[in-house]
């Protein structure tokens, strides 16, 4: 929760400083009267809408699970990035749609230098706050915050542009050029936006983060235990910064009910410890059965009814199964084998 507050706190300094930047764009805009930078100022707006609706899925995200919300409000995180990403998109088709009427009237551009200067400063206000964002999403694993980081991140490149664009027109005296500029810079904001939206879909439609379940796998993989048999039905469903781990684990059929439940313990406070961000577990215990002999590595098991052959690797790529292994298993790629 501490985190949490923090980020809301450092998102609403990022909202006041995107309100200013906004101001000094369109003050360019007015010295200048360049559709290319009248473009970058009408995003901007898209920016401080996004920081605001942004803003307020951190503070939902932040409060506790409550009887109405047992997995947390995490989950309002990928709303918020969805309809930032979308916001992206229509700003970039109502630039296109600006840019190519101006390209048919006609533009008059003056005090390119000016608004250069301007508009280079904004460019680099967003790229520190943009590196700041990304980061500490990252770091709090907030998709909110990261995806307002990297939609900064994607102003400095257009802002780059736009100032080379600016300073191409001061010296051609091409002032078509200017919609030319504003239209390319339209289509990489529309793409950026559709990127932030298929990841925020797939986590709303509870899609599994590959790299994410990689390595939650990886670090059980590193520390198992000989009690941990076999593990599979591996699933990962993201709650905002948090996530949700089900899986079977097989222990031995003797085990009590206690010492069971302690190795189930001990494997959930591995991955919470060893992944540094909040894991819940809900694991189905599975007593091991004959076929499970071959691939069990506790040698001196008292009811052993069959040689251990060889030591399954747990990856993804056996995990994921819903379905118990044994020595006749297909063998994945890396498999140890003591036949």
């Amino acid at each position: 929760m501490v985190a949490g507050r923090t980020n809301v706190r450092f998102q609403a300094w990022v909202l006041g400083i995107g309100v200013v930047l906004m101001a000094i764009k369109f003050a360019a805009w007015h010295i200048t009267r360049s559709n290319a930078i009248l473009s970058d100022a009408l995003e901007s707006i898209v920016n401080v809408a996004a920081g605001a609706i942004a803003l307020y899925s951190l503070f939902l995200a932040a409060k506790p699970k409550d009887r109405e919300h047992p997995y947390g409000h995490g989950k309002v995180e990928f709303i918020s990035a969805t309809l930032e990403g979308s916001m992206v998109v229509v700003a970039g088709i109502l630039i296109i749609y600006r840019a190519a009427e101006a390209w048919i009237t006609g533009i008059n551009i003056h005090n390119i230098g000016q608004g250069m200067l301007l508009i280079a400063a904004t460019g680099i206000a967003n790229l520190v706050l943009g590196i700041l964002l990304r980061t500490k999403g990252r770091q709090s694993h907030s998709i909110t915050m990261e995806a307002s980081g990297i939609h900064l991140l994607s102003d400095v490149w257009t802002t780059a542009v736009l100032v080379l664009g600016l300073l191409a027109i001061h010296l051609t005296g091409l002032h078509w050029l200017d919609s030319l500029f504003a239209i390319a810079f339209a289509l990489f904001i529309c793409w950026q936006g559709l990127r932030v939206v298929r990841r925020s879909v797939g986590g709303i439609m509870d899609e599994t983060d590959m790299a994410v379940a990689a390595d939650l796998v990886r670090i059980i993989e590193e520390h198992r235990r000989p009690a941990w048999i076999d593990m599979h039905n591996f699933r990962v469903i993201k709650f905002g910064s948090a996530l949700h781990i089900d899986c079977h684990v097989t222990v031995p059929w003797y085990f009590t009910v206690e010492a069971a439940h302690a190795e189930i313990t001990d494997l959930a406070r591995l991955v919470n410890k060893g992944s540094g961000r909040e894991v819940e577990f809900f694991i189905h215990m599975d007593p091991c059965i004959p076929r499970s002999c071959t691939i069990c590595q506790i040698m001196d098991c008292p009811v052993r009814q069959a040689p251990f052959e060889r030591r399954i690797p747990w990856r993804l790529a056996t995990v994921l199964v819903d379905k118990k292994h044994g020595a006749d298993s297909p063998e994945p790629t890396g498999a140890t084998s003591l036949k």
